[in-house]
């Protein structure tokens, strides 16, 4: 199947499958008066200045001037879970922060409750019209973390819905292992036999079904300490997992240093990152994963994205969507937010949100540019130039999504 994506106003893009640092971060190639030849759902040919591919095609769409760019990359997602929290907002307009709300019972906790009591049915349904609505806001390939099950048999059925959406939604899917999310309650205060259950039943259930490609660890105050996080990463490294790490959230705890050091392909959120955690990533070779909107919602200081670019850290930005300090999956706000907050460019901000998180979540080969070989996940947008994208907040900027060279249905997001 040849497809066509024509009268291309401008075409940006990153380019190449490796994440981007430095100087290399806000650099773009743009092509104006474009199209884009796809086959089988796959780029074959970029031409501008108003030629035209040659030959034949079974399917034509026109741009209608528009920019288009990669599709989207969320790397770093909590989709799947039971309930919310909305009540939890009180507390929070009180003065309560995160932790203080997971060690009321409230939090993560409060999640975990209300997943292990869902049904896979009902987890999948509601997760599947999540992702509808980041796919109409341009996100083509998504990351999604488990833990809110806590147990060996609600983990699991996490990771199978996440198995099943991969499957059967137009978004690519990729799932990863987060069993130390939190201390389940029937842990309390026994931590380190929470982390030993994990690595000796966990891990190797969810290694012998397939059922993730990456482990992480919420290493934190009150939550896992540096040393519990390092006992369970080196696990899973050594049964073949990629690594990554919920690291200085809220306290530096040594979560970036670790990150650093067994060079996780991601270390995420860093809002409290310090000097030598940075040093430690960069060494690493470490993608600095960062979540605008969660410092939003939690009223926090930002991660110092744009000290990260200077010590040439790959950023990459993520909506962190979950139902307690991020219940928003609008990445472009956080495209946004990257713009005003972090004080990245908007080149910067395109190559965060497509080609840096495609290689922390290991697709940086098949999507996150627009380049022959590449997959045909483009988004077309109501704007001229990326600029304008940036601009704009609160608005949905899609025009339209394509998904492997075929237009997804506004409709039905299934495949």
């Amino acid at each position: 199947m040849r497809t066509l994506l024509k009268n291309i106003g401008c075409i940006q893009t990153p380019v190449g499958s490796h994440p981007h640092r430095g100087k290399e971060q806000g650099e773009n190639v743009k092509y104006f008066n474009a199209a884009i030849a796809m086959e089988d759902g796959v780029i074959t040919e970029i031409t501008s200045d108003g030629k035209l591919p040659e030959g034949d095609f079974d399917i034509e769409y026109n741009a209608g001037g528009k920019l288009v760019t990669p599709g989207l990359v969320d790397g770093h997602t909590h989709l799947v879970f039971g309930g919310y929290r909305q009540h939890e907002l009180a507390m929070k307009l009180a003065g309560a922060d995160y932790l203080d709300i997971l060690k009321a019972g409230g939090g993560i906790i409060d999640t975990v409750r209300k997943t292990r009591e869902a049904d896979k049915s009902e987890l999948y349904i509601k997760s599947a019209g999540f992702l509808d609505e980041m796919i109409g806001m341009g996100v083509t390939t998504c990351e999604a973390k488990s833990g809110y099950g806590l147990t060996t048999e609600c983990e699991i059925k996490m990771l199978k819905v996440i198995r099943d959406l991969n499957a059967r939604h137009y978004m690519d899917v990729v799932a990863t292992f987060m069993g130390p999310h939190a201390v389940p309650p029937e842990y309390e205060g026994r931590g380190d036999e929470y982390i030993d259950m994990v690595c000796s039943e966990m891990l190797p259930a969810v290694k012998e079904d397939k059922l993730a490609e990456f482990c992480d660890v919420f290493c934190e105050d009150s939550v896992f300490n540096a040393e519990q996080s390092r006992r369970y990463l080196e696990c899973a490294r050594n049964m073949g997992f990629g690594l990554k790490v919920h690291a200085d959230e809220i306290e530096a705890i040594g979560g970036s240093e670790l990150a650093g050091e067994l060079g996780a392909v991601s270390a995420e959120h860093l809002i409290a990152i310090t000097e030598a955690g940075m040093d430690a990533l960069a060494e690493g070779g470490t993608i600095a994963m960062c979540l605008p909107a969660t410092s939003f919602y939690l009223g926090k200081t930002f991660a110092p994205a744009r000290r990260m670019i200077e010590k040439e850290i790959p950023v990459a930005i993520a909506s962190d969507f979950n139902p307690g300090s991020c219940p928003s999956l609008n990445l472009q706000f956080a495209m946004n937010l990257g713009c005003i907050k972090y004080r990245m460019t908007p080149e910067e901000v395109l190559t965060a949100v497509t080609i840096n998180p495609a290689c922390g979540i290991g697709k940086g080969e098949t999507v996150g540019t627009i380049e022959p070989g590449k997959q045909g996940d483009l988004v077309i947008w109501n704007a001229p130039d990326f600029e304008m994208v940036c601009y704009r907040f609160g608005s949905n900027m899609v025009n339209r999504v394509i998904k492997c060279g075929e237009l997804v249905d506004r409709r039905r997001r299934v495949k």
